[in-house]
């Protein structure tokens, strides 16, 4: 049964016919007395909720109601519903515990998708079950790993995939993030829709409404075409928004906006357009900390954020690394045309002890640079560790010399020097760590005139 609590009984009645015409027995009442009666006697399985009982629009009696609920049942998941919404509100709700925040006059069809939503993940109870029970159950088969905490993430995205919530994707640079968010589309209801990427760190502030919601012509000087954006493009699918946490304030309130109301308008135009789409997002940053530094949007958090992962970093789960290996093996073996590559059990576990701050994307970079390298069917220690330094990894910062001391041709020719004196004049894994062709280093060993004694690679 689902409780909505309105002074107002055009609003009730109209709940009330919304809800009845999806298929959901619900009560209503315009008393918050008679309200506390009807959740202790029959516990809703959720609730829409009125923000202001009088005259007063502050909110403060839905605030003072919201808190006793919460505080007979913390699971009851509640929609605040109000004429005089305000960002304030929404926050201070979210912090009391409500699930969404929905601004009168409504979208039915905005506020039943918040219902279903809800209403099936208070339904989906978490289970602990195997990597081979989950794939019978779900499509993971682009994510490796057996670890604990992998499976329970795998479970939790199995379980929210079917509604709509916002998901928000933690971890650290290479951890997989994307591989997640498209593992959510593809076990979803929209996985015959499109699934849109956005790499919002890459989008600059002036063309942020241009990407995301598109462009008539002449809208600015170089509009010489329509553009669709980003939104239109995942309309009825999902999009994915990576590296929000890069997001400038300016375009956070735009972004909250067409996730807030469902609405955007194109540039140019003064014409107002309805997007349905999930959203999933991902950062390697900590947003709760940019918030409390004021960089980063409160409201814009909690919209974002209905579920959250936190993919662990590939140095806390080891076990998963021979896992990855020989995925990422067997995928070049067709690639470079070398069926026999295998990796030496010691080489194996020398690699589990790694602390691979890249994750999953060095480790796949180690792999491949390896095979490309070594001439030997069995990879070994030494054909890891020749490459492992050479990982494009941030490493701090890089000590350089300062302007004016040294030329670009000065340093060139300090690398190769080095490079060669690192792999002992093995021409092949001295160009390798410089990024260069055999060839290409010849050329260079004869253009500087740089001595050396080549050896057997």
């Amino acid at each position: 049964m689902i409780l909505v609590i309105d002074d107002d009984i055009a609003v009730r009645t109209s709940l009330i016919l919304l809800l009845k015409s999806e298929g959901y027995d619900s009560a209503s009442t315009g008393e918050p007395a008679e309200a506390l009666k009807i959740i202790r006697k029959k516990a809703p399985e959720l609730i829409i909720l009125d923000l202001n009982f009088s005259i007063d629009t502050s909110g403060q009696e839905g605030m003072d109601l919201l808190e006793k609920i919460k505080a007979f049942s913390s699971t009851i998941p509640v929609i605040l519903i109000t004429g005089w919404g305000s960002i304030e509100l929404a926050v201070k709700g979210m912090k009391l515990g409500a699930n969404d925040f929905i601004n009168k006059p409504w979208v039915n069809e905005h506020l039943i998708q918040s219902v279903k939503t809800l209403l099936d993940l208070q339904d989906k109870k978490t289970e602990h079950r195997t990597r081979k029970q989950l794939d019978k159950t779900y499509n993971f088969e682009n994510i490796v790993g057996e670890d604990s905490r992998m499976l329970d993430i795998l479970e939790t995205i199995g379980r929210v995939a079917s509604t709509d919530a916002s998901v928000l994707i933690m971890g650290e640079s290479g951890t997989g993030k994307e591989l997640i968010a498209e593992a959510i589309h593809q076990n979803s209801l929209r996985r015959n829709k499109p699934f849109i990427k956005v790499n919002l760190g890459g989008i600059s502030t002036s063309l942020f409404e241009s990407e995301m919601f598109g462009h008539i012509r002449g809208a600015f000087t170089d509009a010489r075409f329509d553009r669709v954006g980003r939104f239109e493009m995942a309309n009825k699918g999902t999009i994915f928004l990576d590296e929000i946490g890069d997001l400038d304030a300016s375009s956070q309130v735009k972004l909250l906006r067409v996730l807030q109301d469902r609405t955007y308008e194109v540039l140019g135009s003064s014409r107002t357009k309805t997007v349905d789409t999930r959203v999933v997002c991902a950062t390697n940053k900590n947003l709760n900390e940019m918030v409390s530094r004021g960089t980063f949007r409160e409201d814009l958090l909690y919209r974002i954020n209905l579920i959250t992962v936190y993919l662990p970093a590939l140095r806390e789960r080891p076990k998963d690394i021979p896992l990855l290996v020989s995925f990422f093996i067997n995928n070049l073996k067709q690639i470079y045309n070398r069926p026999n590559l295998s990796v030496a059990p010691s080489a194996m576990k020398w690699l589990q002890q790694l602390p691979l701050p890249g994750n999953i994307r060095q480790l796949k970079n180690l792999v491949e640079r390896s095979i490309l390298v070594s001439r030997r069917d069995e990879l070994s220690i030494d054909d890891f560790r020749s490459q492992l330094e050479l990982s494009p990894v941030k490493k701090g910062n890089i000590q350089l010399p300062g302007v004016g001391t040294l030329t670009l041709e000065e340093v060139e020719v300090e690398m190769i020097k080095r490079a060669l004196d690192h792999h002992k004049n093995k021409i092949s894994k001295a160009a390798a760590a410089l990024g260069l062709t055999r060839s290409a280093l010849y050329r260079r060993l004869e253009k500087y005139q740089i001595p050396y004694d080549e050896a057997e690679d």
